[in-house]
C-alpha cells in the first residue's frame, strides 16, 4: 500500500507547536516509507479563518524544513463535493433535517444536566414526517443536518500507538451534526467530521497521524466512512504535549507557537529535533539527529502513549549543540541581525573578519541567539561600565599594579597574537608574584566589566584588533 499522510490545521491562529509535532510525526513517517505528505488547510471557519494565519503556518512549516509533497489544498474551495456527500447520506436515509432552535437545544441540555446526564441530542427529529417538516419549514425554521447513530453500535479499530480502541455509539452524543442550519431545501455550510472524511478518501489518505484529542471524532468518522462505502484509512493517535505539571500545554507555559519559538532564538535544526522526541524515543536513544536520520527508524512502535512532557532544559541543550557545530559563517548570518537590533555599529561587509572573531569567542558558550547580545556587548561598545563583581575585583590592593604591568607590556608589544597574551599574562604573574588567577580575573574586568564571560584571551584579541584594550586597561587603572 502506497503511504499517503496528510496534515490539516485550521488557520484560525500560528501554527501551535503540537500542531507542528504532528506535522513532523507525519513527515517521518511518509519519508521512512517513502510515501506523500499531503498539506490540507481546514479554512471552513470562515469568521476565524486569517490569510496571516495561513501564511504563518506555511512558513513555519518552511523554516522547519517539512516539505509537502501536495498542496497546500483549501477545503474553502471544496465545498460542493462535501455538499454532495451530504445529500448522498440524505438521499440513503443515513441523515436528515433538524429543525430543533437554539432555545430547544438550549433546555433539553438544561434539563439533561439537572438529571445528571451526560449532554447530548436526543433525536427527537429523525423521524419527522413530510407534514411536521412542512410545518416547522412553515414557521421560519431552519434546518441542520444530522448523521444517524445508531447508540447500539460498537466501533473497533486498531490504533497504530494505543492497540485496539472501543467506542460506543451510546457515548458519542447523539445523531451528528454535519452542515449547519440552512433554509428549506438547502445544504448548509459542512461541519469538521463530514468535511474532513470527504477529503481523506478524496485524497486516498492511507494514515491519519494526529493528536489523541481527536480520538473521539475518529469514532464518529468510521461510521461515516462505512457510510459513505469507502475503507477507513489507518488511525495513530499521539500522545498530547504537556507541561511540567502534567496539564496541557498553554500560553501560561511560554511560547507555544513555531514563530515564537524561532523569536526566542531557537534554531529550525533544534526545534524540529526536539519535537521529534516529545512522544517518540529512538531504537539507539540517540538525542540529537537531523530529520532526515530521525525519518529511517521512525516507526510507531516507538512513541509513546503517556503524554510528553514539555522540557526547556532538553531544548535549550539541543539548540546550543546546533549553535556550537555551526560553520562560523553560517553562526555569523544568523548573529547580524540581533546585533543591528541591538544597535550595535559595524559594518556588515567591510568589519566582516573582526565579526567573525566574535562570532568564535562567544559561539561555545551560546544556548539560545538572543544571548548573543550581551556576551557580545563588551566587544562592541566604546566604554563598558563595571558590574558589582568586576568593581569588587578592581578595588583590591595589588590590581592597579597588575593592570600597569599588563598595559606597559602591552604598549612593548608589536602585534598580540594568542601566544603573545599568554606571555603577557605569564610575565606579569612572575614579576609581580601574584596567582595566575588574580591576573585574569582583575584583566578580565577591567576590558569587560564583568568577572565572566566568553574566553578571555581571544575576547582581548577582539577588542585589541578595534584598538579598545588600551583605553579600558587606563580606565581600570584609574
Amino acid at each position: 500500500m502506497s503511504v499517503r499522510v496528510r496534515l490539516a490545521p485550521s488557520p484560525t491562529g500560528n501554527l501551535h507547536i503540537g500542531t507542528a509535532r504532528t506535522a513532523v510525526f507525519n513527515w517521518l513517517f511518509a519519508k521512512h516509507h517513502g510515501g506523500q505528505f499531503v498539506l490540507r488547510i481546514e479554512d471552513t471557519d470562515l469568521e476565524r479563518s486569517k490569510p496571516e494565519f495561513t501564511e504563518n503556518i506555511l512558513d513555519g512549516l518552511r523554516w522547519l524544513g517539512l516539505d509537502w509533497d501536495e498542496g497546500p489544498l483549501y477545503q474553502s474551495q471544496r465545498m460542493d463535493l462535501y455538499k454532495n456527500a451530504v445529500q448522498t447520506l440524505l438521499d440513503n436515509g443515513l441523515a436528515y433535517r433538524c429543525y430543533c432552535t437554539p432555545e430547544e437545544l438550549k433546555a433539553m441540555r438544561e434539563a439533561q444536566k439537572a438529571a445528571k446526564q451526560a449532554p447530548r441530542y436526543d433525536n427527537r427529529h429523525r423521524s419527522l414526517t413530510p407534514e411536521q417538516q412542512k410545518a416547522f419549514e412553515d414557521e421560519g425554521r431552519t434546518a441542520v443536518v444530522r448523521f444517524k447513530i445508531d447508540d447500539d453500535r460498537q466501533i473497533v479499530w486498531n490504533d497504530l500507538v494505543r492497540g485496539t480502541l472501543t467506542w460506543k455509539g451510546s457515548d458519542l452524543g447523539g445523531d451528528m451534526a454535519i452542515a449547519r442550519a440552512a433554509k428549506p431545501g438547502e445544504i448548509g455550510q459542512p461541519l469538521y467530521n463530514l468535511a474532513v472524511v470527504v477529503d481523506d478518501i478524496d485524497m486516498n489518505i492511507s494514515h491519519v497521524i494526529r493528536g489523541e484529542d481527536h480520538i473521539a471524532n475518529t469514532a464518529k468518522q468510521i461510521l461515516l466512512y462505512e457510510a459513505l462505502g469507502k475503507t477507513a484509512p489507518e488511525f495513530a493517535h499521539t500522545p498530547l504535549i504537556l507541561n511540567q505539571k502534567g496539564q496541557k500545554l498553554s500560553k501560561r507555559d511560554g511560547a507555544t507557537s513555531v514563530s515564537e519559538f524561532r523569536n526566542l532564538g531557537y534554531t529550525a535544526e533544534a526545534l524540529a529535533n526536539y519535537m521529534a522526541l516529545l512522544g517518540w524515543s529512538p531504537p539507539d536513544n540517540e538525542e540529537r539527529f537531523t530529520l532526515g536520520e530521525a525519518a529511517q527508524k521512525f516507526g510507531f512502535d516507538r512513541v509513546n502513549k503517556a503524554g510528553a512532557r514539555f522540557d526547556w532544559d532538553k531544548l535549550n541543550w539541543l539548540n546550543g549543540q546546533v549553535l556550537h557545530d555551526l560553520p562560523v559563517d553560517e553562526l555569523l548570518e544568523k548573529l547580524i541581525p540581533y546585533w543591528k537590533a541591538a544597535g550595535f555599529e559595524f559594518d556588515a561587509e567591510r568589519d566582516r573578519a573582526w565579526l567573525v572573531q566574535i562570532a568564535q569567542v562567544i559561539g561555545p558558550s551560546l544556548t539560545v541567539l538572543p544571548d548573543a547580545v550581551e556576551m557580545s556587548r563588551a566587544l562592541f561598545v566604546q566604554s563598558v561600565e563595571y558590574d558589582e563583581k568586576a568593581q569588587q575585583q578592581l578595588a583590591i590592593e595589588q590590581v592597579p599594579e597588575v593592570l600597569t604591568a599588563v598595559r606597559d607590556k602591552l604598549a612593548e608589544t608589536s602585534e598580540l597574537t594568542e601566544d603573545a597574551a599568554k606571555d603577557i599574562i605569564k610575565q606579569v604573574t612572575k614579576e609581580l608574584k601574584v596567582k595566575k588567577g588574580l591576573v585574569m580575573k582583575s584583566l578580565r574586568a577591567g576590558l569587560t566589566g564583568s568577572v565572566q564571560g566568553p574566553d578571555l584571551i581571544q575576547s582581548w584579541l577582539v577588542l585589541n584588533a578595534r584598538g579598545l584594550d588600551k583605553a579600558r586597561l587606563e580606565k581600570a587603572i584609574s
